[in-house]
This record gives C-alpha cells, structure tokens and sequence, in this order.
C-alpha cells in the first residue's frame, strides 16, 4: 500500500482520509474552501465541511487555500454539518500552555484588558484575573492606567475545572527587586548620594526606593527646619536625592538623608544672629506656650507667650499673632546643641517696670479703677497693663475683712497708698487703710477701762459677739459676759444688727483686742474691778482669742454695706494663675 501511495498521490490521500480519526474536542488542520457572508467553510477532509464565524480569525490575514488549526466541536450537527471552532482551538492550545507554564514555575505575557471589581483581567491566550493586591508593590490608586499595557506575570493559580488563572505581576517585581538589592548592597557605602522615588510615607518618616532597596528617611532628616509630617515634604512617587548615612547588610537596612545635602544653617547661628539683634521671620506655628518663627530656612526660633508683652496678661499666643504673619523679635539666647533660638516681642520696647519707682514712688497716694476682686485681695488698674493689689489685711485698721467686696466694688475708683514694690515679679503692693492713722496708736486715750460704750453686734460666734463701736473699731462680748445667768448659745441673747450697750473691761494695745461686757453695764466700781480680773484670766489660745483669729471662727457676719460676700472664681483663678 505504501509502494501505491508513493507512486499514485491522490490514491495516497484517499487511503489516509480514510484512516484518519475524527476525536471530538481535538485540534485538527483544515483547508479554507471560501470566505462568504462573514463565514469561513473549512474542509477538515470529512464527508461534510464545517463554517466558522470570521470574527474568530481576529484581525489574522488568510486566505482560501490556506490551512489552518481548528478544534472539532461535533462532527455532525442537526443539519449534517460539521460543527468547527477557530477561537476554541487556539484557547485550547493557550491553556496547554498555561498550565504548562503554571507546573514549570516560569513567567507569562500578557496585555491588560479590562478593570474588574477587584483588579485586572488580563490575556495571556485566555482571559486571567489579577486581583489589585498583587498589581504592584505599591498599592495603584488608578487601575485604569494599567489598561493596554502589556507586563510579565507569574501564575500563581490554576483551576483547570472552572478553566479560572489567576496572576501575580507583584511576585515578579519583588524578585526583580530581591536580584536588584543584593546587587545594591554589594556597591553601596555610607556618604553616597544617590536618586530614589518614595514609596510609602509614615509619620515617623518616608520609605525610599533605591533600585530593589527600601531605605529610611527619617522625619529629623529631611530638613534642618522643624516640619510636623513628612508629608509635608514629599509625596509617594516623588523622586528624591538622598545622602547614604548608614548601612547594616547582615539586616538589609539604608538610613537616608536629605537635609544632609545642604548646608548646616546652625552651624554659624551664632555669627548670624547674635543674641540681642532684631530679627525677622514668619510665624510657622502657634502653641498654647509660645508661637514658632522662621527667621531662615531651616531655622526657627520660639516666642514663649511670657514674651510678647511686658503688661497684657496675653494667655494664648494666637490672640494676638497669625499664622504666616511677619513678626519682628529680639534674640534673647541660642543653643547650638538643641537647635534652639529663644526670641522675645516685648523687648522690642521699653519695660514699662524698669521706670515704675520712679512714676509710683513708694508712699504716695494713686487713684484707680478696681479692676478684679479676689478672696485675698483687690486689683487696681494703674495705667494699662500695671495693677497694684490691696491684700485684704491692708484695706482697714480696725476690721476684719473676710472678702474685699464688703467694702469694694469692681469698676469703683478709689485712692490707695504704694506700700511696696517687687520688680523682680512685677508686683505692687497698695493699702486703703495707710491712707489713715492706725487708731490703735490712740486706743488707750479713746477707749478706758469702765467706760460705758454702746455698738451694734456686727460678728457672732461661738465663744461670743463682736460689736463694732465707734470709727469701725470693733470690741468682743465673751459669752460669760452676755448675762449673770448661764447663757448655752450667744444666739439666745444677741442677733447680728442688734444695739447693745456695754462695758470696756479690758484694751490690749499690742493683741488690738477691746474686751467689752454687757452684764458689766450696770455695775457699780467694785464689781467692775472684780470682772476686768475675771476677764483677763481668759487665755486667747483657750476661751478668748485674739480679734483676727476670732473673726476668723465667726458664724456669722455683718456688712454695713450690704455688699455680697460671694467670691468671684473665674477672676481669682485668673489672679492666681498670674502670682
């Protein structure tokens, strides 16, 4: 038969038509008959030809005559014909490959072709899926830009079921970049200066791409100057010069540099700006203590807010400054060591404390407006920005003040003498009751034992009533000299307000206490005598105590004024916060 065939070729083609074997679903060749009406007719040599669509020739050139591949579908359909498939047969060929591929752990080409939800399908001869995680090393803000773009890519699953690939374009990046560091680490040394692009930006810092490498730039050296993020600098993608500063090749770590490649601004601070010249500068940042200056770049200097004025109490520093605002500031100190710049605004003008002796000398006589009332004291405005205080204990000689507002009132103008003044922590001390003479100078020759005074009951307390008598000078009524008879509570006998009259039984010039008596009002000299005697055995630290820790105990209290005793917390927390 084959000496036949050799000699007779159409005998020799019948013969292996006739042996040939028609296995549906396997590749085949075939001979194009005619192009017609969008339809291919294909002669697979069967009794019948099979059609398939043009449009799974692609943009393939061909013509009729020509062989082509073609998988067998089905060798007869309905109508007798033989059912053909130019685009299965090359998918079938496609994912041989792939799989292939797949088992021999080799790479794959292939174009993007469409963005899906969670990545990219991709063709490498069919249809594969790349989820947006393994696109690249850095996660990709825009899939679309990877549309059209043809990239190598490593299988990393096949599922020949459900005929589904999965790819990786990210496993061949990072073993292109594990090659490209180990060549890096070879070369590299500390001090070269070499161009990255960012590739992830933390708020400790910035991770720079150095071909394969990750270095790290830290936030301290990327500027000479103060900067609050890293992204305030740089932005992923960007590319940057760096300086080498370090490297450890045991543990595959780069320390980065930028502001390294510019000059040291700090290095001849001193000679730029010498402590007490005025400088200018932009208001970069402001704090709760202070307002960050940038008077060069890379070079900042701190107002502390305790020096922007010599006398407005200026709590926050952006009540009065801005950011970006150009500010004028005095260098008050410098430190190489710690990049720090002291400034100061107030000293840009006069101290208006420096002068204060002489425009308030001590013991004269001022006017001014209370401006705050506190629980210890009073504030008096003396010109803007300087207060002088009255301590409670210097606004009468004669009583006992718990709260100034039993005699002041914010907003009244008054006269006070200039007791005392402390530069050192700007204070000025002021009295209301220095403006008198002291009438306990005098006591004795106002006050005599057996004079029969009256008064009205102003404090009660437990161990007994202090009654103010004339000129405000107060004068206690002890318990066991309210009655003959046993008295439990000083309540039970006197009210604050009440008119009393009573008997002075005792002056103490030096302790300013007057002892008074009301049982005492009627007696007659002998018995007076016998209870002065009485009175005195009474120790200050036992029964009777001394006027000012007696008011102290008292329960309760009398103002002529009718004035609210109620303290004023806002403004004493603010006067105290100021001492």
């Amino acid at each position: 038969m084959a000496k036949i065939a050799s000699t007779n070729p159409e005998l020799s083609e019948l013969i292996s038509n006739h042996f040939r074997m028609y296995r549906e679903n396997s590749i085949i060749m075939g001979r194009v008959l005619e192009i017609k009406n969008q339809f291919v007719t294909i002669d697979i040599g069967y009794k019948s030809e099979g059609v398939v669509p043009l449009s799974e020739f692609g943009d393939e050139e061909f013509a009729a005559g020509d062989e082509v591949e073609v998988l067998l579908e089905r060798l007869e359909d309905d109508e007798g014909m033989v059912v053909l498939s130019k685009e299965k047969a090359a998918h079938k060929q496609n994912w041989d490959k792939i799989v292939k591929v797949y088992h021999d752990g080799g790479l794959v080409k292939g174009k993007v072709k469409s963005v899906v939800k969670g990545g990219l399908i991709v063709n490498v001869g069919v249809e594969a899926f790349l989820p947006g995680s393994q696109i690249d090393i850095i996660p990709p803000r825009d899939l679309t830009e990877y549309v059209g773009n043809v990239y190598e890519f490593k299988i990393v699953k096949v599922n020949d079921d459900r005929k589904n690939v999965v790819l990786s374009r990210r496993e061949v990046i990072e073993a292109e970049r594990a090659e490209q560091r180990a060549e890096f680490l070879k070369t590299v040394k500390t001090g070269d200066e070499v161009t990255g692009q960012v590739k992830n930006i933390t708020d400790f810092g910035a991770f720079v791409d150095l071909q394969g490498m990750d270095g790290l730039l830290h936030i301290t050296d990327m500027s000479w100057g103060r900067i609050n993020h890293p992204s305030e600098m740089l932005v992923i993608g960007q590319s940057v010069d760096v300086l080498i500063l370090d490297v450890d090749r045991e543990k595959e770590r780069v320390s980065l540099g930028m502001k390294q490649l510019q000059s040291n601004p700090w290095e001849k601070i001193e000679e730029k700006f010498p402590v007490a010249t005025t400088v200018k500068g932009k208001i970069t940042k402001l704090l709760p203590y202070g307002a960050f200056v940038e008077i060069e770049q890379g070079v900042e200097g701190l107002i502390h807010v305790s020096e922007l004025s010599w006398t407005k109490r200026i709590t926050r520093p952006s009540d009065v400054l801005e950011l970006e605002q150009e500010v004028e500031a005095v260098v008050l100190s410098i430190s190489i060591d710690e990049q720090k710049i002291s400034l100061g605004v107030r000293q840009l003008e006069p101290n208006p404390w420096d002068e204060v002796e002489g425009r308030y000398p001590i013991g004269s006589t001022i006017k001014g407006e209370i401006r705050n009332l506190t629980a210890y004291g009073a504030f008096v405005e003396l010109e803007e920005g300087i207060d002088g205080m009255i301590h409670v204990s210097d606004l009468s000689w004669t009583r006992k003040i718990n709260h100034p507002s039993e005699i002041l009132k914010k907003g009244q103008e008054i006269e006070a003498q200039i007791i005392d003044i402390d530069k050192t922590n700007q204070r000025i001390s002021l009295g209301i009751k220095q403006l008198d003479s002291d009438p306990w100078e005098a006591i004795d020759s106002r006050f005599k034992v057996g004079d029969l005074v009256k008064g009205t009951v102003a404090k009660i307390a437990s161990f007994g009533a202090f009654v103010q008598l004339q000129d405000d000078i107060d004068g206690l009524v002890h318990i066991s000299q309210l009655s003959e008879n046993h008295v439990s509570k000083v309540k039970d006998v006197l009210n604050v307000g009440d008119e009393v009259e009573a008997r002075v039984i005792k002056v103490d010039k030096v302790e300013r206490r007057i002892g008074l008596s009301v049982k005492a009002a009627e007696y007659s000299e002998e018995e007076l005598k016998k209870e002065t005697a009485a009175f005195d055995a009474l120790r200050p630290s036992a029964d009777l105590v001394g006027l000012e820790q007696a008011f102290n105990l008292a329960t309760e209290d009398w103002s002529p004024s009718g004035a609210s005793e109620e303290a004023a917390p806002a403004e004493e927390a603010e006067e105290k916060a100021k001492d």
